[in-house]
């Protein structure tokens, strides 16, 4: 596993041990980690804590052009919200742990010239579906249904 698909999935592990939703993330820059977090809906009873919002939040201000050089890696494929904050920062590229138990605005991204790889990476898929079959309200409270 990718180093910083690995970091993503630690972060989906530490979510989930809070208590929370395993879906984690990071945001590459020059090929450090600057921005790291979990989705902390459940935890800080969020509405837009996403994995990759989280991320996005404890990166800090960062200058515009930091986004554009930048590698999102997430967990699980990115919801419409994510997918915006992505769009909006201008992020050229999101590594993806699988989208298997969710497929999230991808088409959306790459429409738009994000390049957008899949892994399909076995402990992500692992996770979330062991995630949505014990916690099936949280999941579908997350995901706005």
């Amino acid at each position: 596993m990718d180093e910083f698909l690995a970091a993503a999935v630690a972060e989906a592990e530490a979510g989930l041990a809070e208590g929370g939703i395993p879906i984690g993330s990071v945001l590459v820059h020059g090929g450090k980690i600057v921005g790291r977090g979990h989705n902390r809906r459940v935890q800080k009873g969020s509405a837009v804590l996403h994995g990759e919002m989280d991320a996005l939040e404890n990166a800090g201000r960062l200058p515009a052009r930091v986004y554009a050089e930048s590698v999102l890696y997430t967990t699980l494929s990115p919801c419409p919200m994510c997918s915006g904050a992505i769009l909006l920062y201008k992020i050229p590229r999101v590594v993806v742990g699988e989208n298997q138990t969710f497929m999230g605005d991808e088409d959306l991204l790459r429409s738009r010239g994000v390049t957008v790889e899949v892994v399909q990476d076995p402990r992500c898929v692992g996770l979330m579906t062991r995630f949505i079959r014990e916690r099936p309200e949280l999941w579908n409270e997350d995901i706005g249904v």
